[in-house]
């Protein structure tokens, strides 16, 4: 309750100062100036207020709008202030200045906004946030997910729900991957912005690992990966902040909808493939954003290509791909493995630590931070990839390491051990590339002797298995111990229904008899 009695019995008893009173009262001089000045524009005198209490002086001082004149003013459409406050560069000051141009005996601005703000509950109980057009995109998870019977086996596989929607205007995305890993989170970034035709400014999503590393209320950790397409798109991640569910609350009433008006009506429904049931989700996508708002003008479409296509950043020229990261160490041949396949790099390398980033058509090998060596990504296992300007010449290392020299450094731990090696090197359209299972071999009789490397070797090259694979399973099963297999002599098996031998080398003039006898 105000001071009023307390400042007009100072004033008018006691005589004292604005200054006094603001002091002896512990209040603003401004305040008493302005009770005073009430007091004298209502003509209330000490005397009067003496017998009245404080309420009753304070209605008198402070009287409540007339309601005659409140009636007479234009009461704006909340509704379209609500939306308008979506655009970028929107205010509650810019809206009331054009209220009043069109309305100039309308409500003044500490008026407005406090109507405004007991409006704005009707419209978004759970968000009081005001979302920019364009600004924020949610993301996020549904939790609840869609079974895919799988044709072959009769079994059922769960498939995750992953939705989005623009703060602005509601518009939705909804699609089913697999897994909520990295692939398909990223993979989901890439179709939505696609479907939405452009980016936002901010990616919003929850500290799911797959998107934040380590989540951190002032400086959460951003999964690499995600952090490159982030700069691929040019946007910026904010995840929400950890217990604090209306900070995602958009996607949380999106994700309401989504399973209600969507994941509820396919309930019944039996999928065999992830495509077939995205593309059930998709129909029942466009009815979702087609379906009228209950308290304000328009659809989740209409909000959209008004509010927020229009500021939108363009997408880049190529969709973000998604990408892996592996260290590896150069070998001797100049070659890195990666899922059992080698590709080449420059043989000044060798020995070094590098890196290797490969997406599902490319393979870029990066040396201190510069890419040294590309290839187009090749899934065969056990085949290489080599480039001949990665193929060293006369350079020092070339004369150290020959197919000679391996053969010869071979053929120190045993006779066989350097046939088996040069046959090895034979096979290989660069010789280089078996260097790697060369020296595998080698390395047999460091671990287990020269003699068992030589009998096993000696019994590869029996069986016709010249290979690094070949020789150490021999030495695991113990088989170099054994007698090496006798040759048997080949039999010819006759049968009536079998041609034979003689079929094939008969005489020149018998061609047309044993023609038509073929046939």
């Amino acid at each position: 309750m105000r001071k009023i009695k307390e400042v007009l019995r100072l004033a008018y008893v006691a005589q004292l100062s604005e200054r006094d009173i603001a002091h002896a009262a512990n209040m603003k001089k401004s305040t008493v100036r302005d009770y005073l000045q009430r007091a004298q524009s209502s003509g209330l005198t000490w005397k009067e207020a003496e017998s009245l209490d404080d309420e009753t002086i304070d209605q008198k001082l402070f009287p409540p709008p007339s309601s005659a004149i409140s009636e007479n003013r234009a009461i704006p459409d909340w509704g379209i202030v609500h939306r308008e406050l979506r655009r970028k560069g929107v205010t509650l000051q810019l809206l009331w200045e054009e209220y009043r141009e069109e309305h100039p005996t309308g409500y003044g601005y500490s008026r407005f906004c406090e109507l405004y703000q007991k409006a704005e509950p009707t419209f978004d109980l759970s968000m009081r946030q005001i979302h920019r057009a364009g600004e924020k995109l949610f993301v996020d998870y549904s939790g609840k997910t869609i079974d895919i019977i799988c044709p072959e086996t009769g079994e059922c596989r769960a498939a995750e729900i992953f939705v989005a929607v623009m703060g602005a205007s509601n518009y939705t995305f909804v699609e089913a991957t697999w897994s909520q890993q990295l692939p398909d989170w990223i993979g989901s970034h890439v179709r939505a912005f696609r479907f939405y035709g452009g980016v936002p400014t901010l990616v919003i999503p929850d500290n799911l690992k797959s998107g934040v590393k380590k989540a951190c209320y002032y400086d959460p950790e951003i999964n690499p990966t995600y952090q490159r397409l982030a700069s691929h798109y040019g946007v910026a991640i904010l995840p929400t902040r950890a217990v604090h569910p209306k900070d995602k609350a958009k996607v949380e009433n999106a994700v309401q909808v989504v399973q209600r008006w969507i994941l509820a009506r396919l309930r019944n429904r039996r999928f065999f493939s992830l495509p077939e049931a995205n593309e059930a989700i998709q129909e029942l996508l466009e009815k979702l954003n087609d379906r009228p708002f209950r308290k304000i003008p328009g659809t989740r479409r209409t909000l959209f290509e008004q509010l927020d296509r229009q500021v939108l950043r363009p997408l880049p020229n190529e969709p973000y791909e998604y990408e892996q990261w592996k260290k590896a160490t150069v070998n001797i041949d100049y070659h890195v493995e990666l899922e059992g396949h080698r590709y080449s790099v420059p043989y000044q390398l060798v020995r070094e630590e590098v890196q290797i980033r490969f997406t599902a058509t490319m393979v870029e090998i990066f040396h201190k931070g510069k890419r040294k060596a590309a290839h187009a990504h090749c899934g065969l296992k056990g085949g290489y990839t080599t480039l001949s300007e990665h193929m060293p010449s006369t350079h020092r290392f070339y004369a150290e390491w020959t197919p000679q020299r391996m053969i010869k450094w071979a053929a120190e731990a045993g006779p066989s051990v350097g046939s088996l090696v040069e046959q090895l090197l034979g096979t290989k359209i660069h010789p280089e590339q078996g260097f790697r299972s060369a020296l595998g071999i080698i390395r047999l009789g460091k671990k287990l002797g020269n003699a068992r490397l030589e009998a096993a070797c000696r019994r590869a090259i029996t069986i016709g298995g010249c290979s690094y694979r070949c020789v150490a399973q021999i030495l695991d099963r113990g088989q170099d111990r054994l007698p090496l297999p006798e040759p048997t002599p080949r039999q010819e098996i006759r049968h009536e229904n079998i041609r034979g031998a003689t079929y094939y080398h008969q005489p020149e003039g018998d061609d047309d008899d044993a023609e038509s006898t073929h046939h």
